[in-house]
């Protein structure tokens, strides 16, 4: 029996006698050599690279002389004195790290069925997609709060400075808009993606989970070894929903609402709990 759910949206497969050859032609298979090298590339212009570099950033924390638990990961931080150029250069960065998710769309997407679909990050479930984010953001969410401020007091996690709210106008929406990029490139890369591809591989659904979490998890180290653990795990909870319920959609709601607490509540919890949550000095 199959790891994986049957997704209602595929439409059965034509016989051997009713196949055309140009039907054929239009959805050609791709070898494993060549399915190989799409996930290196796809990976290498996007979350791979954050990988690699921040496993090249936890070595040079680890090595410094300065303590773990004192130094600082800056989240969305100003790029710009100029106010306008500080908005274009974060606006564009947030823009241009979507064309990898466009691509995985592009790359998946077949006749009679669009990669939006075939991953289920469509508006076909509202309310089901929508009651399953909010269930994953409590399960992820408390945990993941408590996880951070022990990896603080235990030493092994960097302090996180956010960006201030109170900067410019138009500070607030460009978070949010910077919290759908993440939702949106790790979901439909590290799990639809990169799950669709695995499995045409091969490979089995928890070796597929574990790797995935280890990828999720990695991206993260920049921020320290918490950070990585938690994540990783919040990949293993998120991988088993997605092999359950086949669609992206409720893992991108609760993934942007999480980001949009980090990005836009954590700020605010540092203004009323400083002593709790701000950087050793």
């Amino acid at each position: 029996m199959s790891d994986y759910p049957s997704d209602p949206a595929d439409p059965p497969a034509p016989s051997a006698q009713t196949r055309s050859p140009s039907a054929a032609a239009d959805t050609p298979a791709l070898s494993r050599v060549q399915l190989k090298w799409e996930i290196a590339i796809v990976l290498g212009l996007s979350l791979g690279a954050s990988a690699v570099y921040s496993i090249v950033s936890i070595i040079s924390r680890l090595t410094a002389e300065v303590a773990l638990s004192d130094q600082s990961a800056t989240i969305n931080g100003s790029q710009s004195t100029r106010e306008w150029l500080d908005f274009t250069y974060q606006f564009l960065g947030i823009v241009f790290t979507l064309f990898p998710v466009a691509l995985v769309l592009y790359l998946l997407w077949r006749p009679g069925q669009s990669g939006f679909r075939r991953l289920g990050v469509d508006f076909t479930e509202p309310r089901r997609d929508l009651l399953r984010g909010g269930g994953l953001l409590l399960l992820i969410g408390i945990p993941g709060l408590g996880l951070y401020l022990a990896g603080r007091a235990l030493g092994f996690t960097v302090a996180v400075v956010p960006s201030p709210l109170d900067t410019f106008w138009w500070t607030i929406p460009i978070l949010i808009f910077s919290a759908i990029r993440s939702a949106l490139s790790e979901e439909l890369i590290v799990v639809g993606y990169l799950f669709t591809r695995l499995r045409e591989l091969g490979w089995s659904a928890w070796t597929i989970i574990m790797s995935a979490a280890l990828l999720r998890g990695s991206y993260h180290l920049y921020q320290g070894i918490g950070p990585f653990v938690g994540n990783a795990l919040m990949g293993v909870v998120f991988g088993w929903c997605y092999l359950r319920w086949g669609r992206v959609m409720p893992l991108v709601i609760a993934h942007w609402v999480l980001d949009i607490v980090s990005f836009v509540g954590y700020p605010l919890a540092l203004l009323w709990w400083p002593a709790l949550l701000a950087p050793t000095p």
